[in-house]
């Protein structure tokens, strides 16, 4: 028994115990509060709502890591869905055949990747802030989209995507396979890749690691591009779920998905955190959407208490962080 907790520890990593702790709060105030929150509705509602935050929390999770941020994962992820729409319209919109749909996928990949590139390129050579370059990235995205679309939709798509958004294979929704096949990539990346291990060491001292030989340029250029990619998967996946393509999709989750790394116990100045204790915080935040709206509360008011959930969050971990100094002062 002992053994197993101790391989748990190793895996799942110590900060597992604030989302862990969190999770089983909000189950166990909602499961008492409303008696159709511990029901099978609520967890297929919130199996099919996960995806497309968690993929965009997945996007943001790896510039947090080196120190930065991504400010335009969710425009990425509109205009990678724009690109999927225009290849399919081009190819006869709800006709299209399944090729269409590999070339106009592949393509979206293509596309948030690129931008990707282009900010850590830009945040790598030319050491700006990586907020200020993802901002300037979101905006460009944003007016682009706007610009193409003339601020209105695109839709009209085959039948055959409608799996992809809504579909179950085996009783667990297409939509949330997608995302823990997701998951498990992020982890083996960090947990067993070189650039992994990299992306740790840039943000816990980026000068150390260029001087210790590594391309801190290169990596940055990848880590960047990678969140790009992942983007282009959740526009993929919300297109699907919305039959449709705007420049607004999705634009709520951006600060959510901040809030779900650190939720998540990841360093907000880069170098800790860990892919499964994120995935956790993602199912209390989503869950304590679902109990709010249970409840009779609307959308605004969970919106607000994640806010509060975020300020709680940086309170506790400076009086965690307090309480050990002292203990180390008294030893």
């Amino acid at each position: 028994m002992t053994a197993i907790i101790r391989r748990s520890r190793a895996v799942l990593g110590p900060e597992m115990a604030g989302p862990g702790l969190a999770l089983f709060a909000v189950v166990l105030f909602f499961g008492l509060a409303s008696p159709q929150f511990l029901s099978r509705a609520t967890f297929g509602s919130v199996a099919f709502q996960l995806p497309e935050l968690g993929l965009l929390t997945l996007a943001m999770l790896l510039p947090v890591l080196t120190g930065g941020l991504n400010l335009a994962i969710t425009f990425t992820a509109n205009i990678a869905g724009l690109t999927l729409a225009w290849v399919l319209q081009m190819n006869g919109g709800v006709d299209a055949g399944p090729f269409a749909f590999f070339l106009g996928s592949l393509l979206a990949i293509g596309a948030g990747a690129a931008s990707g590139v282009v900010m850590g390129l830009v945040i790598a050579y030319t050491r700006a802030h990586p907020i200020l370059v993802s901002l300037s990235m979101m905006i460009f995205l944003r007016g682009l989209g706007e610009f193409l679309t003339r601020g209105g939709d695109v839709s009209g798509f085959p039948a055959y995507l409608a799996p992809l958004g809504h579909g179950s294979v085996l009783g667990f929704p297409v939509p949330l396979l997608v995302f823990i096949g997701c998951v498990a990539i992020w982890h083996l990346l960090l947990t067993r890749m070189k650039l992994g291990f990299n992306t740790y060491m840039i943000g816990s001292n980026i000068e150390a690691t260029r001087y210790s030989g590594v391309n801190t340029r290169k990596v940055l250029v990848l880590v960047y591009m990678l969140s790009g990619a992942m983007c282009a998967v959740a526009g993929i996946i919300m297109l699907a779920r919305f039959n449709s393509v705007r420049v607004g999709h999705g634009e709520s989750y951006l600060l959510i998905t901040v809030l779900a790394c650190f939720l998540g116990g990841v360093n907000p100045f880069g170098g800790f955190g860990r892919v499964i204790p994120v995935f956790v915080a993602l199912v209390v935040l989503q869950l304590l959407a679902s109990g709010l709206n249970l409840m009779g509360a609307n959308q605004h008011l969970a919106t607000a208490v994640w806010g509060i959930l975020l300020i709680a969050v940086m309170i506790l971990r400076y009086a965690a962080g307090h309480l050990k100094l002292l203990n180390r002062k008294k030893g």
